[in-house]
């Protein structure tokens, strides 16, 4: 229970149905799942590029020929990665930081990957686009502003993505700060036939 309960989001109640449900399994499903466990960590690395989740020396986005290598979307968490691919709207490259820039947690910038960025985006050079897409908090927008100090003598164009009100959010609900951003990032009305 001490085990299960040492994973983030896991606590000691649910720690304890876990290990209850693997009680009941029979030995063999056991072994096959605490097997899972040690393959995931002598296989699973990260991209010597991006620093995405793979099983090779490159990430399945890396290899991607089709990929826009003009692009390069700029995101804390692997978890970014798989949320802004389930969209399958964005098919260009990604950098993931490894987290964000928080003096309170002890977490500055020789923490994350922000080498490995500069030097990507001094390779390329002229064309290429860094889209930020960091939290929209204190700490995302320090990071993304530790970029910009550093690259905005390059000719490459940053970018961020857009904020503002959720689809299906009551504006009533809405914070101030993100509904101000949405009124300055408004964008020009559009009717779609293909909308519902």
């Amino acid at each position: 229970m001490d085990q299960m309960s040492s994973l983030t989001g896991i606590g000691r109640k649910t720690a304890l149905r876990l290990v209850l449900e693997l009680v009941k399994r029979d030995k063999e499903r056991v072994n096959l799942f605490a097997r899972s466990f040690i393959d995931l960590k002598e296989h699973i690395r990260f991209c010597d590029t991006c620093h995405n989740l793979s099983d090779e020396l490159l990430c399945s986005v890396c290899q991607d020929g089709n990929r826009d290598r003009s692009l390069i979307c700029v995101v804390e968490d692997i978890r970014d990665v798989m949320a802004i691919e389930s969209t399958q709207h964005y098919r260009g490259m990604y950098h993931v930081l490894g987290g964000r820039i928080s003096p309170m947690d002890g977490v500055g910038p020789d923490d994350l990957s922000f080498a490995s960025l500069f030097q990507r985006a001094q390779e390329y050079g002229e064309g290429l686009e860094l889209i930020l897409g960091l939290s929209a908090t204190m700490e995302g927008d320090t990071s993304s502003f530790y970029i910009y100090q550093k690259l905005k003598d390059l000719p490459i164009k940053l970018s961020t993505i857009a904020r503002g009100i959720g689809v299906g959010t009551e504006l009533e609900y809405a914070d101030e700060v993100t509904l101000g951003r949405s009124i300055i990032n408004r964008t020009p009305f559009e009717i779609s036939m293909s909308r519902p």
